[in-house]
């Protein structure tokens, strides 16, 4: 069957590869473990051997069908949905337990289903996934790096990122022109650890960081925070000359705290 480009089809083709990312999740005896765009079924193979139950999720009619006939239903569901609009919590109260992600996500929605696993945290444990080098670069990245940004603070509020290893073109059929990178996330959200509101912190991290040549100060202001800016700061311990991907979240957090009791 072949590949459809507009679906970011690049189909895992190295089987020692496929054991590397399935060994990457631990222990799976009886764990459910939902895998994102499972395609010719590579990763699905060597997770149903370890792993109690999975949940394939796949978009492509023809591949959903392909997958089905492979695999006996008891140890595979398929699931032929976006996943995006893949309800994890019910998955979660049906296994009765948090559950695991595996997947080879497709480039061009990565963002967009990082977003979603964030937005689902608390029906999951655990995820090892691949992605474009350059986007793990970013998920990983520590403060003060070149890659760090919003996408690299807002997912690692919802726990530690670890990057494991990087595959080649040659791994997949149809090759593509970057790198793949696996990593591994663990979901352990550090909202209140660092004591803010979810939805209003995340909301404050799209405005720290709404334009990367800004300083951190500039862009507050930009926000509307211009009256406040400036002693919340101090108060933080944060430079008015700081952009906001130098900012460790724990500073950020403070910063953010502090604003709010302005308010």
């Amino acid at each position: 069957m072949p590949a459809k480009p507009k679906l970011g089809q690049n189909f895992l083709v190295d089987a020692q590869a496929a054991q590397r990312i399935v060994a990457a999740q631990g222990e799976m005896a009886g764990r459910t473990v939902v895998e994102i765009g499972p395609g010719r079924g590579a990763l699905t193979g060597e997770l149903a051997k370890r792993a109690g139950r999975v949940l394939a999720i796949e978009l492509d009619g023809e591949l959903a069908a392909g997958l089905r006939e492979r695999f006996e239903p008891e140890r595979v569901t398929v699931v032929e949905q976006d996943v995006l609009c893949f309800d994890f919590a019910a998955a979660a109260a049906q296994a009765g337990e948090r559950l695991r992600v595996a997947g080879n996500l497709p480039y061009y929605i990565t963002s967009p289903i990082l977003l979603k696993l964030a937005a689902s945290h608390a029906a999951l444990d655990l995820a090892v996934l691949m992605v474009q080098r350059e986007v793990a670069e970013r998920v990983t990245a520590a403060p003060g790096s070149r890659d760090y940004g919003l996408l690299s603070a807002t997912v690692q509020m919802y726990g530690p990122v670890q990057r494991l290893f990087t595959l080649p073109p040659s791994a997949f059929s149809p090759r593509p022109q970057v790198h793949s990178t696996v990593f591994r996330w663990r979901f352990a959200p550090r909202f209140t650890e660092l004591d803010v509101d979810e939805a209003g912190f995340l909301r404050f991290l799209r405005q720290a960081f709404a334009q990367k040549r800004k300083t951190l100060a500039n862009n507050l202001r930009a926000a509307g925070f211009a009256p406040a800016t400036g002693a919340a700061l101090a108060k933080a311990g944060i430079d008015q000359k700081t952009r906001a991907e130098a900012v460790p979240l724990e500073d950020l957090a403070a910063l953010w705290r502090g604003l709010e009791a302005q308010k």
